[in-house]
Order: C-alpha cells, then sequence, then structure tokens
C-alpha cells in the first residue's frame, strides 16, 4: 500500500460521508465517516488550512481530529449519552503531509458506569502518523438540542 494517498482520493464516492458538525470543527473540517466491517473510521483531507511552519498537518489539527473521533465512539458506547473528554493523549509518530486522507478506527478498550476509555492510530494508508489515547466521562443529563449550543 503507498504511503501517501493520492490527492485525487474522493471520500464520498468511496462510501465515506461527510460527518455534520457544528462550530469549531466546522472550521476545521470537513470530517468524514464510515462504518463497514472493520467498524466505525473517521478520516479528514489535509488541506493547505492544516499545515504548520513546515507544511505539514499542525499537530494541534491531529489532537483535534482524534478528540472528536474517539469522543463520539464514547458516545457510541455509552449508548448516546453526553461524554466529555477528561484526559487525552497523544503520540507525533511520523508526518500528515497536505492532500493526504488521514483516518482513525476507534477502539474501544473499556467502558464502565461512568468513564470509557479508548485508543486509536491515526494514519495514511499503511503509514502511522500519530496515536491516540484517552478517557472519557459520561455524564448524567440529557443531550443537548441544536437550538442549545
Amino acid at each position: 500500500m503507498p504511503h501517501r494517498t493520492p490527492s485525487t482520493f474522493d471520500p464520498a464516492k468511496a462510501g465515506w460521508e461527510r460527518l455534520p458538525d457544528a462550530g469549531f470543527l466546522d472550521l476545521v473540517g470537513p470530517l468524514w465517516r464510515k462504518r463497514d466491517q472493520r467498524g466505525l473510521a473517521f478520516g479528514f483531507r489535509a488541506e493547505p488550512k492544516h499545515a504548520n511552519l513546515i507544511n505539514v498537518v499542525q499537530g494541534g489539527m491531529l489532537m483535534t481530529f482524534g478528540d472528536r473521533a474517539l469522543g463520539i465512539a464514547a458516545w457510541e458506547a455509552a449508548q448516546t449519552r453526553v461524554c466529555v473528554t477528561i484526559q487525552f493523549d497523544m503520540q507525533f509518530i511520523g508526518a500528515g503531509e497536505i492532500g493526504d486522507f488521514i483516518e482513525i478506527q476507534p477502539e474501544v478498550i473499556r467502558k464502565t458506569q461512568t468513564l470509557v476509555f479508548l485508543r486509536g492510530m491515526l494514519m495514511v494508508g499503511d503509514r502511522v502518523v500519530s496515536s491516540a489515547n484517552g478517557v472519557w466521562k459520561i455524564l448524567d443529563r440529557p443531550q443537548p438540542q441544536p437550538q442549545d449550543r
């Protein structure tokens, strides 16, 4: 498998759906999701707006993407109850290049009554860009409605 995703890759044509996300994520997105035999996956195309000073993907974008992807997986593991990040770590292993399609497949490590532990690898093809892991707190409150945000 190549180390770079061709810049002609079209997530929509490859079965990915655009993740609707208002607020901050709308500014840095779009993000994509796909569910297949491997499970739930998320991705984003690295664009020039994601570049840092040396023209690779800014670490903050990778962290934002990882936090959102693992957070959605936590929400699903908690049967759609509100979850918030209480701990998040990322190890930067390689660089995401502008034009790459970067993917993560969240893995739930453990779920308790009040916590969800997750991890995932941010990948470009078979190349690891970074690894992420974290803990999400399951809150005992109703899911906010769009007008509440």
